[in-house]
């Protein structure tokens, strides 16, 4: 698992990719942004610095708000039109938070998460073995909810074909896992492997019991 460095040299940041620049908002230095975080209010609180990808450059957040779903900052020393649109097209980026603080409040990033294994966890609501292995986390697809990917194991689809010829060929090969705390009540970092309660049919072949 990648940690964070801590270090007062922006170029030796561990940066996460916050938002993208877009098109200038008004007279006064304002511009729209694309997020790419899921905590804008922290990322784009007053005070808040923000780096190119290269550290080179920060940006310090003066004022922010929001406007039909759409953020809408302006930079310290950005002041007018002309300066809002040069930056049009800049990605900026946050540095990583604690890694302990994290675990205290259960926030991860996706770099985390991704190669995990997937197993069952205990009494879940399907009735299947407590630690059953289905799969590894592939990707963390973020949207308006995000959704774990997994890729079902070779193992868990040869268990699915038993008794049934071919079974496993037709099957889905990846399954995808709301990243709540219910459907993932346990996420272990240290031992590689998170615990999944999912309803039936979410994961293939795991309907529950009749």
């Amino acid at each position: 698992m990648e940690r964070q460095q801590h270090s007062d040299d922006p170029q030796q940041l561990d940066l996460l990719r916050v938002c993208r620049i877009g098109r200038a908002q008004g007279l006064k230095g304002e511009v729209t942004v694309r997020l790419y975080t899921d905590d804008p209010d922290y990322r784009f609180a007053p005070g808040s610095v923000l780096y190119t990808r290269d550290g080179s450059q920060e940006y310090v957040v003066e004022r922010s708000r929001t406007f039909k779903d759409r953020w809408i900052i302006k930079f310290e020393d950005i002041d007018n039109r002309d300066a809002s649109e040069a930056l049009n097209g800049i990605e900026l980026y946050g540095e990583a938070d604690d890694p302990e603080l994290m675990l205290e409040e259960d926030a991860w990033y996706p770099r985390d998460l991704v190669g995990l294994e997937a197993r069952m966890a205990e009494d879940n609501g399907l009735g299947a073995p407590a630690g059953l292995a289905v799969g590894k986390v592939v990707d963390v697809i973020d949207g308006a909810q995000s959704l774990l990917k997994i890729r079902l194991s070779d193992a868990y689809l040869a268990s699915l074909a038993e008794g049934a010829a071919d079974a496993a060929d037709h099957v889905e090969k990846t399954a995808l896992v709301p990243f709540v705390e219910q459907l993932v009540p346990d996420i272990d970092l240290d031992e590689g492997y998170l615990t999944l309660d999912p309803p039936g049919g979410l994961i293939p072949g795991l309907k529950g019991e009749a």
